[in-house]
């Protein structure tokens, strides 16, 4: 298991809130000669900083990544700045008080966290949402493969057209790299070992931006995405849209589909589940080393997301398509530099899947099997079982657009403002922090802040469904 189950008191580590009571129970002579129970920190952590901030960085960026310059249509490019700077200000806040949490009690697992909290529903309903939201996420990756992948191989064969060959079928593709790369990944035993694959995930998609910024200044508006050409078609959105201004930047902007940024943008940032298992594995570890390698993740993260959002919006306007991507294609379906991008954003999803299987096989293990040590059977067969059901998930279920919708309207907000926020009051002791004390207070309103967007997000997905008029594009 690559979370061992580790209770306890830390060391002098830049926790808050050990205080005199570790420290009474830490020297007095007469605790000498009993067995001392296993600390969090007895596990010594061999993952680097840099290393760390690869893993954290691509357990955050996902295939929403793709959606945000639809997003930025339909909220303005201040807006939409406003929103991304708060939602990546909250989260790094939200990372502080798991941290904070986790010290408190020398636990690095979040559903022992929950455990800790409210005891066993705790433990179960954190597992549960973590592993819901993961399977969420895994589905989404698996169904860019399955889309992209096929287009991919019919470049590569000089094809336009499919023409039916087994190759050819997404269902039978995502079987096969299940099988061959997202498998033994895995079943690596530890985290951290995926860091080399994190940081090649990474640069896959740090190519993805560099080709988005590239474009926008070979592909001049306004112009026809409507029609497959090898050469962009300028058409008169004037006649079209009965306006002048398709290619102007919107500064602000609301419409029916604004309303769903702020899930998008929260559903983007999720990495909580992520957190402490890199913590565990991170060398020297720290409150203060831990929460740096989530700043700078963060950070990065809102640089590569604001960029992509802005060059993308830059180059269609309101022309953009849910999926990035898929806008691109749409105007040349020959052009290479698009073919390399698809590669490279199939490889980056491809390496993200191990990742994001680590911490629903933590949790299955938290809730089924607490106590047990490291199994190479049950390890191996949870992580066929998690693959064999996303797999059957992807082929069987036509649109899973719906089941995306309710994961990030339920399991985001939970994760990120809702549990921690709870976690932290009831974990810190009254005698450290009083009840109404003001960082207590601050956590009881960023988990109701957490309510208000669950149902909000909620609210948003449930008239989707009753008036069939949704166009927006999600996942992580």
């Amino acid at each position: 298991m690559e979370l061992q189950k580790m209770n306890g008191h830390s060391r002098e580590d830049g926790f808050d809130g050990l205080g005199a009571l570790t420290e009474h129970e830490e020297f007095l002579p007469h605790k000498t000669g009993v067995k001392k129970e296993t600390r969090f920190t007895d596990f010594e952590g061999k993952t680097s900083f840099g290393m760390s901030i690869f893993n954290l960085s691509n357990a955050i960026m996902g295939s929403g990544i793709l959606g945000l310059a639809f997003a930025m249509a339909n909220t303005g490019i201040v807006l939409f700045l406003i929103l991304l700077v708060s939602i990546a200000i909250l989260s790094a806040y939200s990372i502080h008080l798991l941290l904070k949490s986790a010290g408190v009690v020398g636990i690095r697992a979040y559903e022992q966290l929950g455990n800790r909290a409210f005891g066993t529903p705790g433990k179960i309903v954190a597992g549960c949402i973590i592993t819901v939201h993961n399977i969420g996420a895994m589905s989404s990756y698996l169904f860019i493969i399955k889309s992209e992948l096929p287009l991919v191989i019919l470049a590569f064969l000089g094809k336009h057209k499919n023409t039916g060959e087994w190759f050819m079928d997404g269902n039978y593709l995502i079987m096969i790299v299940s099988a061959l790369i997202i498998l033994p990944l895995a079943l690596m035993k530890r985290l951290g070992y995926l860091g080399y694959t994190s940081g090649f995930s990474l640069s896959c998609m740090v190519f993805f931006l560099i080709s988005v910024i590239y474009k926008k200044f070979h592909i001049l508006c306004p112009l026809d995405v409507g029609q497959q050409n090898t050469t962009p078609i300028a058409v008169d959105y004037a006649a079209v849209n009965g306006t002048g201004d398709a290619c102007e930047a919107k500064l602000f902007t609301v419409n029916s589909q604004t309303a769903y940024t702020i899930p998008i943008l929260a559903f983007a940032f999720v990495c909580h589940p992520e957190v402490l298992p890199i913590y565990t594995e991170l060398r020297d570890a720290t409150k203060k080393r831990m929460q740096n390698v989530a700043n700078v993740s963060i950070l990065a993260m809102f640089v590569m997301y604001l960029l992509t959002a802005l060059f993308g919006y830059l180059t269609f306007y309101g022309k953009v398509d849910s999926e990035l991507l898929h806008t691109y294609s749409r105007v040349d379906t020959l052009d290479v530099l698009v073919l390399c991008v698809r590669v490279a954003v199939l490889v980056a999803v491809t390496l993200t899947v191990p990742v994001v299987l680590f911490p629903i096989r933590r949790a299955l293990l938290q809730i089924l099997f607490p106590e047990k040590p490291f199994n190479w059977f049950i390890h191996i067969g949870i992580a066929f079982c998690l693959i064999f059901v996303v797999n059957l998930l992807v082929i069987f279920v036509p649109s899973i657009h719906d089941i995306f919708g309710l994961i990030g309207a339920t399991s985001a907000p939970c994760l990120i403002f809702i549990l921690p926020g709870i976690f932290y009051i009831r974990i810190v002791p009254e005698d450290q922090e009083a009840f109404r004390s003001r960082p207590k207070i601050q956590a009881a309103c960023f988990a109701a802040l957490g309510v208000v967007f669950m149902i909000m997000s909620l609210s948003f997905v449930i008239i989707d469904w009753v008036t069939g008029a949704s166009r927006s594009g999600g996942g992580h």
